[in-house]
């Protein structure tokens, strides 16, 4: 049996009153899409926050590539090839699209940005940049500034950011936010065109998308998981029809 790339076991978090993550077990293959989906305020982002460092489970335990990560700082598990996305676009958005993905392949690397005027000419940087920005279809907008793209070119810019440090597991926190159909085809292609080389945890409201993209779906509501399984078992569950998929019997 694969070991899994990323094991979450029984993963707690509380503010105050209210528990937001509530015993969660969650395992991801190294080849596989897995979605995490469910209403608003089900603890989706909450649970992805704890898997890239940002927040710190009360009790649970989370073990990425065979090592317990559970109290590691988000610097090193990003070294460790845990790579994360948001809902709202994080980019540096007055420099080109290039320039933020060669900063990206920089920090990668161990350098700082101190020296990034120098760098911005060094092609061990521009080089792997432009290679990344072909694979997501931007090659033909690098040496346009950031904040001028649309919406749907910088959440393929932060991508690229993300691909770019070389991880082995992308933290996707709802890529097709804000988007259009068009847009989100395009994202879609493009994640589809991922799988297989890394391992993908896809927080998503767009179940389109989801069902195009995931292998698996977990479920979560009120902080736990109602469900876990393939897209047609998810699709066929009662439970996850009465409390999420707004169907009755």
């Amino acid at each position: 049996m694969i070991e899994p790339m990323l094991k979450v076991t029984g993963l707690v978090k509380s503010f105050g009153g209210l528990i937001a993550t509530n015993d969660v077990n969650i395992d991801v293959a190294p080849d596989e899409v897995h979605a995490v989906i469910g209403p608003n305020g089900a603890g989706k982002t909450t649970f992805i926050a704890q898997i890239a460092g940002d927040l710190r489970p009360d009790t649970g335990t989370i073990q990425f590539a065979g090592s317990d990560i559970t109290r590691l700082a988000t610097p090193k598990r990003a070294r460790l090839g845990l790579a994360r996305s948001f809902q709202i676009t994080s980019i540096f958005r007055d420099v080109t699209v290039e320039d933020n993905v060669a900063m990206a392949v920089q920090a990668h690397d161990g350098h700082s940005f101190r020296f990034w005027r120098e760098a911005r000419r060094d092609p061990q940087l521009r080089d792997p940049a432009r290679a990344v920005l072909k694979q997501v279809g931007l090659d033909h907008r690098c040496d346009v500034v950031a904040g001028e793209l649309a919406h749907g070119e910088q959440r393929q810019l932060e991508l690229a950011m993300a691909i770019a440090t070389g991880p082995a597991m992308l933290l996707l926190d709802e890529p097709m936010a804000g988007m259009g159909a068009e847009e989100s085809a395009r994202m879609v292609d493009l994640l589809r065109s991922l799988k297989g080389n890394v391992a993908i945890l896809l927080v998503e409201h767009d179940m389109d998308a989801v069902f195009a993209l995931a292998d698996r779906i977990t479920v979560l509501v009120r902080g736990r998981a109602i469900a876990t399984g393939e897209p047609h078992e998810i699709r066929d569950d009662d439970e996850v029809r009465k409390a999420y998929l707004g169907e009755d019997d």
